[in-house]
């Protein structure tokens, strides 16, 4: 008997060949192409020019507190963050719907309108920033108000990140773990954090991500102070109302290599404790 070969049924989604060569079209027009017009702006510049302009002390001040202030918000993010979904996904309380809506409020918000209305909250002059003063924590136009800025920026990648984990985990695991003596402490290190680290790293790189780029919410809370708190975006739209296009892109370039450093470093973390994870069969 002669097999007749099987029929291919239709796919409502286009080949490989179709869909890879739209990504390269889409990916490179959007993301290579500004990137290599960046580089090449920067090629007008000689070596030594380039690096008076990317490393004067003024642009790595810039850098310390642009890199300094992400990271930091990004770690405050990952501990508060996950303590909210946390609370968000566990447990059930009348404003919790409210909560949760409003997480998502600094995705919607301008940044400017957050740069504004922290400004007026966190001022020498304002309802909290007034008290905070008198006990000698001053907040607005210092690097304490640009990481509160990156902090609210960011929140929403943490908690969004968590959440889905956080519901990937059944409660009949741990209820088995509790029955056979296992204690709060050892079911937290041991079978939610397994579970949810990857969703919390994930959560750390977006937020830091974020908070690297953001320029908005800062300038109206840093007071933009040069080498004190002047972030590098700002530093760059300085360069350019100046005309000097070269020096904004060689500061442009210099963030664009720290970032890509740092945001591959993460995700090498990430994958190898995935790694890890899997081997022990968690």
């Amino acid at each position: 008997m002669i097999a007749t070969p099987a029929v291919r049924e239709p796919s409502l989604l286009p080949g490989f060949g179709l869909t890879l060569g739209f990504t390269l079209f889409y990916v490179s027009g959007l993301v290579l192409l500004p990137l290599m017009a960046l580089v090449l702006k920067v090629t007008s510049l000689d070596w030594h020019t380039f690096l008076e302009v990317a490393f004067s002390e003024r642009a790595v001040a810039s850098y310390r507190l642009t890199f300094g202030a992400a990271m930091l918000a990004a770690v405050i993010n990952v501990i508060f963050g996950s303590i909210v979904a946390w609370t968000l996904v566990r447990y059930d309380f009348p404003a919790r719907r409210f909560v949760d809506a409003i997480i998502d409020l600094p995705f919607a918000l301008p940044t400017a309108v957050s740069g504004i209305a922290l400004t007026a909250v966190f001022a020498p002059n304002g309802w909290l920033g007034e008290r905070l003063a008198t006990l000698g924590v001053p907040v607005a136009y210092t690097w304490v108000g640009v990481v509160v800025a990156l902090t609210l920026i960011g929140l929403p990648f943490v908690v969004r990140s968590v959440q889905p984990a956080l519901l990937e985990v059944q409660q009949e695991i741990e209820d088995a773990a509790e029955t056979l003596g296992a204690g709060r402490w050892m079911v937290l290190r041991r079978i939610i954090l397994p579970t949810v680290m990857p969703a919390v790293l994930t959560g750390f790189t977006m937020a830091f991500a974020r908070a690297v780029g953001e320029y908005g919410s800062v300038i109206f809370i840093s007071g933009n102070l040069p080498f004190k708190t002047e972030i590098t975006a700002l530093l760059i739209v300085i360069r350019l109302e100046e005309f000097d296009y070269a020096g904004a892109a060689a500061l442009g370039l210099v963030m664009l290599v720290l970032s890509f450093v740092l945001l591959i470093s993460v995700n090498l973390l990430q994958a190898w404790g995935r790694r890890r994870l899997s081997a022990a069969g968690l």
